[in-house]
Parts: structure tokens; C-alpha cells; sequence
């Protein structure tokens, strides 16, 4: 493995694509005809991808030692001590003090933001992960943060909506994470998983992921017909772009329960054809509707 291979997998580019949530609230706000708001919200989610990766450095920095007996997790740069220590603190600080600074940049309400993911993930990281239910809140939250640098960090009012539909999508995400992680457990591969974990069921899990599934289609589906985003978004064709949502969640669960998959979101995306058209066919037909 080269270089610049650990460094792609030590700061997981590939998993920028969760900070599309950053660009939502510039979508359903139609404020793409201001291009001062578009250069900010453009810099918010590229200083949100440089602290993402700062973030998943100083994870893999504090959970070395336990990725190690991780059948999977053991074969991190770090964990595998292809990267050292000192480097990859200089590196995720080099990257983090760039995105505050390109935060910086897109408004003082981002830096604001990006600091409280900061904080967020560090009391995660040293705590809050292993207070059962909390944990995948405190992983919802770090989603909501992301819509919150888009919108209100650079003066647009987020809208209710945005935020409840944000809630529901993100919680389905993180209960589908522990289900996964539960499943490597339940066929046998025991290895030194999150100690949070026991305090979880499948039965528990398969609960929460339907019920928070439940809440996206409804939520989703009831913003569609709102009487407020007929007339904010001049249309009421946005109804057609429920299937997209129905089917990518039913494929999504079931991933996790009969391929292994659900653990990583966005490594599952570009590895299921299916998901990635339903996310391509929800994201061109909605931006066809918009504008």
C-alpha cells in the first residue's frame, strides 16, 4: 500500500458525500440564482468535508488499539501502523485548520457550526458513544449540523421541514449502522466491536430502523403535499419523487439483512446499483421539478 493509499483511507474522501446535507437547504430555498450564497454554501461543504476528515483521523488515532482486533477495522493505516502516530496528528490538523479557515471564509456562523462538530465528536468519541440509543442521536445531530452550516450558517432560514425530514433519514442511518455492526457479531466475527453494542438487540434494532424508516416516508411524503411547498416551490409534482425515497430505504434494509452491507452508508452507495439510482433519480428529478 502506497502513501497516498493511506492517506485516501485514513481521510475517507469517499465519505464526502454525506456532506451533500450541506447543499440542501440552497436547494430548497432556491437561492442558487445568488451566486454570493452559492460561493459560501460551496465553502461550507468543502470546509465540512476537511473537518469530516480531520475528525475520522483522530477516530482512528483513539480507537487504534481496538480496530486492531477488529476483523475489518485492523487493516486502518493506523491501526496497522503503516501511518505513525506523529504524522497523522500533523496531517488532521493541517486538514482541520484548513476547513476552520475555509469556514471561516464562507461566514462566521460555519465556523460556529464546524466547531461544534468538533466538540460533539470529541465528547463522542470519549463518551457519549457508549450510551446506548444516544450514541446514533449524537451521529443524527452531526447530519443536522451539516444542514444547519448550509442554511443558517450563511443566512438562509432553515426550513422545518428540511430539519424534521433530516432527522428522520439520519436516525434510519444510524440504527442501520448498529444493525450491521450487530450482524458481524451474529455470524460470528467477533473480534473487539464497540462496547455499546451489548446493550443493543437485533429484535431492539429492527424496531427503531422501522420505525424511523416509517417517519421518513411519512415525513417526506407529507412535505411533498404541504400547502407550503406547493406554493414556495411552484409545483405539486414533488409527490413523484416519493417512490425514489420508498425504494431506496426498502433496499437499504434489504442490504444489511441479507448482503452484509449498512455499516457505511456511503462505501454501500457506490456499491449498489440500485441505491445509487434511486439517490441519482431522487436528486435529477427533484433539481428537474425545482428548476
Amino acid at each position: 500500500m502506497t502513501l497516498a493509499g493511506d492517506l485516501f483511507r485514513t481521510l475517507r474522501p469517499y465519505q464526502w458525500v454525506k456532506n451533500g446535507f450541506v447543499l440542501m437547504g440552497l436547494v430548497f430555498s432556491h437561492s442558487w440564482n445568488n451566486p454570493q450564497l452559492v460561493q459560501q454554501v460551496v465553502a461550507a461543504f468543502a470546509a465540512f468535508c476537511l473537518i469530516s476528515s480531520t475528525v475520522y483521523v483522530f477516530n482512528d488515532l483513539i480507537d487504534r488499539e481496538r480496530d486492531r482486533a477488529h476483523p475489518e477495522k485492523r487493516k486502518r493505516p493506523i491501526a496497522a501502523g503503516r501511518l505513525s502516530t506523529g504524522f497523522a496528528v500533523t496531517i488532521g490538523g493541517v486538514v482541520g485548520s484548513t476547513g476552520l479557515l475555509l469556514g471561516l471564509w464562507a461566514g462566521y456562523g460555519v465556523v460556529i457550526v464546524l466547531l461544534a462538530y468538533l466538540v460533539m465528536n470529541v465528547a463522542y468519541s470519549v463518551r457519549l458513544k457508549h450510551i446506548v440509543i444516544l450514541d446514533v442521536f449524537i451521529i443524527s445531530t452531526g447530519f443536522m449540523l451539516r444542514i444547519l452550516a448550509g442554511t443558517m450558517g450563511v443566512g438562509i432560514p432553515p426550513s422545518n421541514w428540511l430539519l424534521f425530514c433530516g432527522l428522520m433519514i439520519t436516525l434510519f442511518l444510524g440504527f442501520a449502522k448498529r444493525r450491521a455492526e450487530m450482524g458481524v457479531i451474529a455470524n460470528g466475527q467477533q473480534g473487539n466491536h464497540r462496547a455499546v453494542l451489548e446493550d443493543y438487540t437485533l429484535i431492539l434494532l429492527d424496531t427503531f430502523i422501522a420505525v424511523s424508516a416509517m417517519g421518513v416516508i411519512l415525513s417526506y411524503s407529507l412535505f411533498t403535499m404541504s400547502p407550503e411547498t406547493i406554493e414556495i416551490h411552484g409545483t405539486r409534482n414533488l409527490i413523484y419523487t416519493v417512490p425514489f425515497i420508498v425504494y431506496g430505504l426498502f433496499r437499504y434494509v434489504f442490504l444489511f439483512h441479507t448482503a452484509g452491507s449498512g455499516g457505511d452508508p456511503a462505501r454501500d452507495l457506490f456499491r449498489d446499483p440500485h441505491l445509487l439510482v434511486s439517490v441519482l433519480g431522487w436528486t435529477l428529478v427533484t433539481l428537474w421539478m425545482l428548476i
